[in-house]
């Protein structure tokens, strides 16, 4: 799956494409015991650190997924990856509309800690999120 951007103010979290992958020796075990507590039983395909959070990808029930984790241990974001059928008609007509003759060609769910969610759309290389009701927040450019 590539990596998100999302925007860090007002509640929403970022993950970002510049992320650096880090052993998993190297990730410190309160990182580790918050992943093992929210999907025990799930192994890590990889950890990365970006802005001093770490990261972690893993498949759960068919869907890829990431968790971003603070360094002591607090939860801070969930990714999962989710069909581009399963936006809503606002994003994807807002993405017909300023990405005329370009495909979505992953979609994600993204839910912060205090449960706010956010829906991204990738196009072109590009990153671009809507809020929980389709409304247009930002555009990145996606360098994974």
């Amino acid at each position: 799956m590539k990596k998100t951007i999302l925007l860090v103010a007002t509640g929403f979290i970022t993950i970002t494409a510049n992320a650096q992958k880090v052993k998993e020796a190297d990730v410190p075990a309160e990182v580790k015991s918050t992943f093992t507590k929210q999907y025990p039983n799930v192994k890590a395909k990889g950890w990365e650190k970006e802005d001093g959070n770490y990261e972690v990808e893993f498949d759960k029930d068919k869907n890829e997924m990431t968790l971003v984790i603070d360094p002591k241990g607090h939860l801070v974001a969930t990714e999962t990856e989710i069909k581009v059928s399963e936006l809503s008609k606002t994003i994807v007509d807002y993405c017909a509309k300023n990405y005329a003759g370009k495909k979505i060609k992953e979609a994600s769910k993204i839910v912060d800690a205090k449960g706010v969610v956010t829906y991204e759309a990738e196009i072109d290389k590009k990153d671009v999120l809507f809020d929980a009701n389709g409304k247009f927040i930002k555009e990145s450019a996606d360098n994974d």
